[in-house]
């Protein structure tokens, strides 16, 4: 099928990108190449795909409603996933606008280009960021989400929102999956396994928030986009199950679902550090701080929904995804 990728220069884009290609899908690929980070890096995973004779690539923002307009219409995509967003939890607090153009106004391009042409399924990435001040773990769909913490947070819980919305009204099959804490090669440099590795081979101190007691949900990047597949290959349907008086947030009489995807083990941070540190055959000098605003100090999946409707069963441990990680970057960048 042809299926439209939005971010196919981002870390899981790129990848997810790859594997339609492999299984012989058509990919629409859309990315608009910013600075957010390095921009060499975007365009060396876009590589690795460009020339795929299954590929076609367009350079638009989702925020230029009339280019995402020309993208829908020109290539008819059956099937969409939404990836493309500004991302980075904390960088929202110094520029908050650029995360209303891009993860709403842009997902609005998006609902509206899906409901023009009649979309078969909208795949869309969320975050665990919006359980912001929930404490009860792990987190379930079934629980609400009404109090994220940043603002990166809330524009996700707005996409949901938006979606549900434009299931109800135009029968569009939505499925929302809520992100945690995606690892592995090829990944973004303002996450902590990149800023850890880069400042461990260069000797300098690491800054581990929550004086290290932090616990995430790391999820391995492969696992992630298996996930993601088994989504786009099952539409969302009505729940007959949905009740108004008890209403589920992870369902809904219209085509709409949302699941965690993440790796159902909550791993701490200081593990996580450890075994870099293994891999890396090097120790860490450790600059230890306090919590960061917005910040929560623990993360855990519950997956049992997207297991039993796809099959999704995440395999990789962080022993064996910190490890490639660490091979993958000693050779893109060359270091020993």
């Amino acid at each position: 099928m042809k299926v439209l990728v939005t971010g196919t220069a981002g870390f899981i884009g790129s990848t997810l990108a790859l594997r339609l290609l492999e299984r012989g899908d058509e990919v629409v690929g859309l990315d608009n190449l910013n600075d957010y980070y390095d921009v060499q890096l975007k365009r060396d995973r876009l590589a690795r795909h460009l020339h795929h004779p299954g590929y076609t690539h367009v350079q638009v923002d989702l925020a230029d409603r009339e280019g995402v307009a020309e993208v829908f219409a020109t290539h008819r995509p059956q099937r969409v996933v939404n990836l493309a967003a500004q991302a980075g939890v904390r960088y929202a607090m110094e520029n908050p606008h650029i995360y209303v153009a891009s993860n709403v106004t842009g997902f609005l391009h998006v609902l509206e280009g899906c409901r023009s042409i009649g979309v078969e399924h909208l795949v869309f990435a969320s975050t665990s960021s919006v359980y912001g001040a929930n404490t009860r773990l792990p987190f379930s769909v079934h629980q609400g989400a009404e109090h994220p913490l940043t603002l990166y947070a809330a524009t996700k819980k707005a996409n949901e929102m938006m979606a549900h919305s434009y299931a109800h009204l135009f029968a569009i099959p939505s499925t929302g999956l809520r992100f945690f804490t995606v690892y592995g090669p090829w990944g973004r440099p303002d996450m902590a396994l990149f800023l850890f590795t880069k400042a461990i081979l260069a000797g300098e101190p690491i800054n581990v928030f929550n004086e290290g007691r932090h616990r995430r949900d790391f999820t391995y990047v492969d696992d992630i986009v298996e996930g993601v597949i088994r989504a786009l290959d099952r539409p969302a349907s009505p729940s007959p199950e949905w009740n108004g008086h008890d209403p589920d947030p992870g369902s809904s009489t219209a085509p709409y679902r949302l699941y965690n995807i993440g790796n159902q083990r909550s791993v701490e941070l200081m593990r996580y550090i450890e075994v870099l540190e293994e891999k890396l055959g090097r120790k860490a000098t450790l600059n230890m701080l306090p919590l960061q605003a917005g910040d929560v100090p623990a993360t855990e999946a519950d997956v049992s929904d997207l297991a039993r409707d796809v099959g999704y069963q995440p395999t990789t441990t962080v022993e064996v995804g910190v490890g490639r990680f660490v091979d993958w970057y000693r050779a893109y960048y060359k270091v020993g």
